[in-house]
């Protein structure tokens, strides 16, 4: 029977609420090129990569500059609110460390890039996270599934083996596609039920027993 190998998290509204962060950092942005956005337009970018979210922040706000300046505008803003004050989702902290205490090895599967991941782990225990996998070290963002079979093959263990948690349709897509088995906890943006997956309302009780029997149902039904 395949047993749990790793838990690969998501960060934004995932491990850290800092989705109103960056929507915060987007209406500043568009507003000082005198453009206009809505709480529509920030939940379309919740979890694509960050070129992509700056593409259309440019083509729908106004915003002209190159898309690497618009991301770093953003991730300078979204970097120091989290410095400033993080707010970890219900459950987060108590999950990982049981995951810890347990030996299980977790890893980090971010669209964000590696400034702002290592914002938010420096803030855990050394040694919360084997590794980091952001989205300017891979080739194909969300929902594609580089970024979910990267870190698997990073902690050299088979992706049927990994539960992934996500917040988005794009990270449920990609975690998917990569053969991990996936919980879904909605945040910012409602997530469709199928059943691929489990939705949660949150990680409050959620415990390394349940991620266990998770992926040992997933291997009896595969």
């Amino acid at each position: 029977m395949t047993a749990l190998a790793a838990v690969l998290w998501d960060m934004d509204g995932t491990l850290v609420d800092t989705e109103p962060y960056w929507i915060a950092a987007e209406y500043r942005l568009v507003e000082s090129f005198g453009g206009t956005w809505n709480d529509e337009h920030a939940h379309r970018l919740v979890g694509n990569p960050l070129l992509v979210s700056a593409a259309y922040i440019r083509r729908h706000g106004g915003v002209e500059l190159p898309l690497d300046e618009i991301v770093d505008r953003l991730l300078v803003e979204v970097i120091a609110e989290t410095r400033r004050h993080t707010v970890w989702r219900p459950g987060v902290i108590e999950l990982l460390a049981e995951l810890s205490d347990a030996g299980i090895p977790c890893a980090m599967v971010t669209m964000s890039y590696r400034s702002l991941a290592e914002a938010v782990a420096e803030q855990l225990p050394s040694g919360t996270f084997a590794t980091l996998i952001t989205g300017d070290e891979v080739d194909n963002g969300k929902p594609h599934p580089e970024a979910y079979l990267k870190a698997a093959h990073e902690l050299g263990v088979a992706p049927e083996q990994c539960v992934a948690i996500e917040d988005s349709p794009a990270g449920v897509a990609s975690a998917t596609a990569a053969g991990c088995v996936v919980v879904a906890v909605p945040n910012q943006v409602p997530i469709e039920p199928a059943p691929t997956y489990q939705i949660v309302e949150n990680l409050d009780g959620v415990t390394v027993t349940d991620l266990r029997a998770l992926v040992a149902e997933q291997a009896l039904a595969g």
